[in-house]
């Protein structure tokens, strides 16, 4: 019988990458504790877009960090995929970080080139910190839901689409309020709006789905 050499890569890496997003969440509970109680309480409260909904507030190391986490906790739910496939490589993990970051970012960056060219900077720079916050909320959640992943329940093709698809509905959900917030000026310029949703809330979305498949 001939053997067969196996190699195992080890995913320690992963431990210290969940465990490092507790101590920033940690940290910037101890650092920032009246940000941080009104940033856990989003959904039940606006006092946190109240008091901290400006533009400023996008880089304040506050949000800053979250955004980091975000990154960090979305990237790793994806790298389940990979694992699911026997995928254990951590440059892959690496590839995913830095597209996730490089989609947001652009994302962001032709947000603020709209408002600028339209004249909407302030409705476009409060849109992109609360849709972000909301978005850093739910990186608590991912923090959680990787760890129960990695080292308890051993997930499958269907929980993680099932927990993807919820996913994408907390994003829908994100998007509503924020549209609800503005829902006075989206109907004067309805047509500019169709075409926002279809350029920038659909479209990336699918070719990102396309690229990923």
């Amino acid at each position: 019988m001939q053997n067969i050499h196996r190699a195992i890569e080890s995913l320690d890496w992963i431990t210290f990458i969940l465990v490092g997003c507790v101590i920033l969440v940690t940290v910037l509970r101890v650092v920032y504790p009246k940000r941080f109680d009104d940033f856990i309480k989003l959904p039940i409260s606006n006092n946190y877009f109240l008091t901290k909904g400006k533009f400023e507030e996008l880089k304040h190391p506050f949000s800053v960090l979250f955004f980091l986490i975000q990154v960090l906790t979305l990237s790793l739910f994806i790298f389940l995929f990979f694992l699911e496939k026997g995928e254990l490589s951590a440059t892959i993990f690496i590839k995913i970080t830095l597209a996730s970051f490089t989609f947001i970012l652009i994302k962001t960056c032709i947000e603020k080139l709209i408002g600028s060219i339209f004249d909407i900077e302030t409705i476009i720079n409060k849109y992109i910190f609360t849709k972000l916050s909301y978005r850093n909320f739910i990186s608590l959640f991912l923090i959680v839901l990787n760890f129960i992943f990695y080292f308890s329940v051993e997930p499958t093709m269907l929980l993680l689409f099932i927990f993807s698809g919820l996913i994408v509905v907390l994003n829908l959900f994100i998007l509503f309020i924020n549209y609800k917030n503005y829902r006075s000026l989206i109907f004067s310029n309805f047509f500019y709006f169709l075409l926002y949703i279809c350029a920038l809330e659909i479209s990336p979305y699918l070719i990102l789905y396309k690229v990923i498949v």
